[in-house]
């Protein structure tokens, strides 16, 4: 696939001019994590004006983009500072809905504390298009020594695209100053370095994969040492989730899934399996050591290790997680970030273009409207009509169809009895209704009459709708 490259400009902040925008980027963060959490607002507002799709976040506290030798990526210690400054990054990352950001665990670890040095270079699914850094210097110049290491670290660490441009980031955080005169970053290591297990599991419907998924995600392949088994939420678990019809087909989410954790930390081993009761293999796999979950599941959590016990197997660890605040959610969504939030702001809008039935006329276009009473059809229909549609009234259709005179009245008289019949010869649709609901037979009777009738009439107004377009068509 080829690239477009895009000459660089001035960055945010350092002149009047606007910065192209990229598909993929990495951002290099190399503040003492004490000053970076404070920093993180303007980085990433920085950052969302230059990318436009999918951010790698490499974090490497203390790295150095001055002097003559070349820097090397070292390992992060796995600590709660940095397991915080990991959620606070997803959290404030979600102002910004179209990156898709991936904080890189490859150097960050809890097997051992002292800093080596990482050889390999890491392929990443969108290989970055442009690098950045909140690397402060006095050294100006689009072409400074600075740049020139930075792409040199990054192309060390990650493929990247070719022809890679750099930028130094200024966010208006504070004065300027030159990061290379702060003393060297040692880790905080007084809270002692987050526990590391052989296998962890942990279970979602991970719809819509966002920054909460991803903050927990993260959590699991900071404990897991070799394996991480994902259970992922299929067919009769859906069946109470809000607006299930939206949830994206099982297959989608592994996909997305896959490429979030090989992307983060491709060294895991990762097993994703459909899950179709509340327990999956939780509960039957002896290699397990440990179950990650959020305030919200800890009671799901607690019952596995009941069932575990049960089932002659060792007890988890739970490790939990707590919910992120979505400090955007509407009136009638949740306060956290959740799935169910995204797919009710997908009410109303497109998902997927129409597709053309060869055997279907081109004229009209059809739009079915369906939905539970108090769903907002009526309030739909009024706002496309007002946009010029023909409207189709179905249930006034159906009123229409066994009222005096209607082409179903006779028949559902003579089939329901006189008895339903008012004084004025209307049908009481109170008492016919009491005659077929709770009576799967009688239903099916009255809807085999009064539903091919509806049917042939909505049929004469799509072709009196069809008429009507073609007279209203400019000449």
């Amino acid at each position: 696939m080829g690239v477009t490259q895009h000459p660089p400009r001035a960055p945010p902040g350092a002149g009047s001019g606007t910065m192209s925008v990229f598909r993929s980027g990495l951002l290099v963060l190399t503040a003492p994590l004490s000053a970076l959490s404070l920093r993180l607002v303007p980085i990433l507002a920085s950052a969302s004006r230059i990318v436009e799709d999918t951010l790698y976040i490499h974090l490497q506290p203390g790295l150095s983009l001055t002097g003559s030798s070349q820097p090397r990526s070292t390992y992060v210690p796995a600590t709660p500072e940095v397991y915080s400054l990991i959620t606070k990054l997803y959290a404030d990352a979600d102002a910004h809905s179209h990156l898709d950001v991936r904080v890189l665990l490859t150097n960050i670890r809890n097997q051992s504390l002292t800093p080596q040095s990482l050889s390999s270079v890491q392929n990443l699914s969108h290989p970055p298009e442009v690098i950045l850094t909140d690397f402060q210097t006095s050294d100006g110049g689009q072409y400074n020594p600075v740049k020139q290491r930075l792409e040199r670290y990054a192309t060390s660490c990650y493929s990247c695209r070719p022809n890679l441009i750099s930028v130094l980031l200024y966010p208006e955080y504070e004065p300027m100053m030159d990061q290379s005169e702060l003393p060297p970053w040692e880790p905080d290591l007084d809270g002692g370095a987050l526990l590391s297990y052989s296998d962890v599991v942990v279970g979602g419907t991970f719809d819509r994969l966002h920054n909460a998924h991803k903050i927990l995600l993260s959590a699991c392949c900071l404990l897991a040492e070799n394996r991480l088994l994902v259970g992922v939420s299929d067919k009769d678990l859906l069946e109470n989730k809000m607006l299930k019809e939206l949830i994206q087909p099982y297959e989608q989410r592994v996909e997305k899934l896959c490429e979030f954790l090989v992307d983060v930390k491709p060294s895991l081993r990762y097993d994703i399996v459909p899950l179709v009761d509340p327990y999956g293999p939780s509960i039957t796999d002896p290699d397990l050591e440990c179950i990650v979950v959020s305030e919200e599941t800890r009671k799901g959590g607690v019952a596995v290790n009941k069932k575990r016990l049960e089932n002659g197997l060792s007890e988890l660890a739970l490790h939990e997680i707590l919910l992120v605040k979505d400090l955007g959610h509407g009136a009638n969504e949740e306060e956290k970030i959740s799935s169910s939030s995204i797919r009710q702001r997908l009410l109303g809008t497109l998902l997927q273009p129409p597709q053309k039935d060869p055997a279907q006329p081109s004229r009209p276009y059809v739009i079915g409207l369906t939905g539970g009473t108090g769903s907002g059809k009526s309030s739909i229909a009024r706002h496309l009509e007002r946009l010029g549609a023909f409207l189709i009234d179905v249930d006034k259709l159906g009123h229409e169809a066994y009222a005096p005179g209607g082409p179903a009245y006779e028949q559902v008289a003579e089939e329901f009895g006189e008895d339903i019949l008012n004084e004025d010869g209307t049908i009481n649709r109170k008492i016919l209704g009491a005659k077929v609901f709770g009576n799967q037979e009688r239903l099916k009777c009255l809807t085999d009459i009064v539903w091919p009738v509806i049917a042939r009439m909505t049929k004469r107004q799509l072709n009196e709708a069809a008429a009507q377009g073609e007279r209203d068509l400019p000449l």
